[in-house]
């Protein structure tokens, strides 16, 4: 059955990494400081950036890496105290490490001493453009350095109470190793931190005593330089022996809604760092924040999800939850005990499309991928670019923006779940710096770069891609147009049928490289074609089996198609005898969704 809510449309999310988007220097210098390579501020998300974002075809905003986080600029005039490079990532800092969650990273603002009104006043901006908008919470660990300089009033920081003499209680917010203190990694390969520049904290120190768990769960005083060595593991009331110190909820649960999972859990005394979670996402929620992207979400147990989340649709019931989670033997449990609205499909629909891409792998693949999905399809987000993948023009990925046209025509129109893009990404981005800490291949996410094509389109801050080439301007409109489809048709939240396996046995000159399926409500009839081949095209008779014609209640005689991404080619569907065929002849990297008109 077609997933069926109030909504009858399919969401679009944009990505930004806050930092980066209004960034207009183009330096580029690898370690570079704020001053050298610049820095993008929530003032660039101005009425005219923001009115271009939601004509692209967007209707969420993911403002990534807006609570502050550990990082060295200098900001100890506006009493946030200096970052140590020895547990900071690149110059800017990750993310992923939080050092005071009740306020925001201020290399986003214009006056640091105002940072949070000027976030309040992107928001505004941000509804005022008709968009609604997301930012990270990391529930699984936070920045070595945690301070919680701006928590209010009445709450606690985390670990401001914690009992350091023991590995584990209950109520400690971290876990310990005690009797022994933090070292520094052991640096390898030839890095350093900062690129080996000068600073006052490369002294190849930190104090931390004792020493406490790295956030992806090591054990050891002195973490490996692989480990996630900038940050420290947060307690949710799970014993060293993996043993959990706090109610489990009865399997039915997974059918249950979240007014049920929140009358479970007020009467239950949880574990304190559920609470301290839970009160920052009210915080956030009521500041205007409409929903959260929860970091690396299955290292937390699904109990506390439950807990978490119901808590949050209580307060905002159309609360937007996406969660990250790999582990697709997982996938249910966070959904239906968890209560997540949505989990990235990367490890089976992105997985499956980057091989076809790179022109390794089958379009054979995707639709038993879909299959094997189709129980939980709605809840899985779609994307071919994050800030933790590769850009698909990087030579590591694709190596050319285009092959990404079929690939985004597949992964918005397949399902109806909400389709994500990544900044830069609708005009080609390589991602070809070197940063600093980050690699090339992949947006740096730690350091102060520019991000060159995206940089065309921002065009000093016209947001007019007066800067773009031809083929730049060309992608980004193969992305508007079908972006601006995807979010007004009401078929792609109906019925799908594949057509692919009845044309691979069927039709002559239709192969593993071409995908084809339909998509259909009551109003609205789409046949979906795409050709992920980079140098052929092809020309075959597309069949539509009788069973689809049936419940399409379409009589003998020929109906027009028209194709929704050009608007202007007109194929004809001739039915005899019940069945449906269709001539086609498809370009290169072309994908068409033609119309019933």
């Amino acid at each position: 059955m077609p997933y069926q809510k109030e909504q009858k449309k399919k969401e679009v999310v944009y990505q930004v990494f806050t930092r980066l988007f209004g960034n207009t220097n183009t330096n580029n210098k690898p370690w570079g400081t704020i001053e050298e390579n610049g820095v993008g501020k929530f003032s660039d998300f101005s009425e005219r950036a923001l009115q271009e974002i939601k004509d692209l075809g967007v209707s969420y905003i993911w403002y990534t890496g807006v609570p502050h986080h550990d990082l060295i600029t200098d900001y100890t005039q506006y009493q946030i105290s200096n970052g140590d490079s020895e547990i900071v990532k690149g110059r800017a800092g990750s993310p992923y490490a939080v050092k005071d969650y009740y306020n925001v990273n201020p290399d986003l603002s214009d006056d640091p001493a105002n940072r949070l009104n000027e976030f309040k006043d992107l928001i505004d901006r941000t509804h005022s453009a008709d968009l609604k908008l997301l930012i990270d919470i990391v529930p699984n660990h936070v920045a070595r350095n945690y301070e919680g300089k701006s928590t209010p009033e009445g709450f606690e920081p985390f670990g401001a109470s914690d009992d350091t003499a023991v590995e584990y209680s209950r109520d400690n917010n971290f876990y310990y190793i005690p009797n022994k203190d933090f070292k520094v990694p052991q640096w390898q390969n030839g890095y350093l931190p900062l690129g080996g520049g000068p600073h006052v904290l490369v002294d190849g120190k930190f104090v931390e005593t004792p020493a406490k768990w790295t956030g992806n769960g090591s054990r050891l005083a002195q973490p490996h330089m692989n480990d996630w060595y900038e940050t420290v593991k947060i307690n949710y009331g799970v014993r060293p022996d993996g043993s959990f110190d706090f109610d489990t909820l009865p399997d039915d649960f997974k059918s249950k809604d979240y007014h049920e999972h929140f009358a479970f859990w007020s009467d239950k005394d949880v574990p304190d760092s559920w609470r301290k979670f839970k009160d920052i996402a009210m915080y956030w929620l009521k500041m205007g924040v409409d929903g959260f992207r929860f970091d690396m979400a299955e290292m937390v147990p699904v109990e506390f999800w439950s807990y978490m989340n119901s808590n949050i649709k209580m307060k905002s019931p159309d609360a937007f939850l996406l969660a990250e989670v790999y582990n697709p033997q997982l996938y249910r449990d966070y959904i239906h005990k968890g209560k997540m609205d949505y989990l990235y499909d990367k490890v089976e629909m992105y997985d499956s499309i980057k091989h076809i891409m790179q022109g390794h792998g089958w379009t054979d693949h995707i639709p038993v991928v879909k299959n094997n999905l189709k129980d939980i399809e709605h809840h899985l987000l779609h994307f071919l670019e994050n800030h933790d993948e590769q850009r698909i023009a990087s030579p590591d990925f694709a190596g050319d923006a285009k092959k990404g046209k079929p690939a985004m025509v597949i992964s918005a129109t397949i399902s109806t779940s909400p389709t994500m893009i990544y900044f830069g990404q609708e005009v080609g981005e390589p991602a070809k710096e070197m940063a600093g800490f980050g690699q090339p291949s992949r947006t740096s996410i730690f350091d102060y770069i520019g991000v060159p094509h995206h940089q065309r389109w921002l065009n000093n801050k016209n947001f007019d891609g007066g800067q773009l080439s031809e083929e730049e301007n060309d992608l980004r409109d193969f992305y508007k147009r079908l972006l601006n489809f995807t979010i007004s048709s009401y078929a792609l939240m109906g019925e799908y049928e594949d057509i692919h396996y009845y044309n691979r046995d069927h039709t002559e000159n239709y192969n593993h490289r071409v995908l084809s399926y339909v998509r259909w409500s009551e109003n609205e009839k789409l046949v979906i074609v795409s050709n992920f081949d980079a140098e052929e095209n092809y020309a075959f008779e597309l069949k539509i089996a009788e069973n689809i014609v049936a419940k399409w209640e379409l009589d003998n005689g020929p109906y027009e198609f028209v194709d929704q991404l050009s608007c202007n080619r007109i194929k004809t569907l001739l039915v005899e005898n019940g069945s449906g065929k269709m001539n086609v002849e498809i370009k290169a990297l072309e994908s068409f969704i033609f119309r019933l008109r």
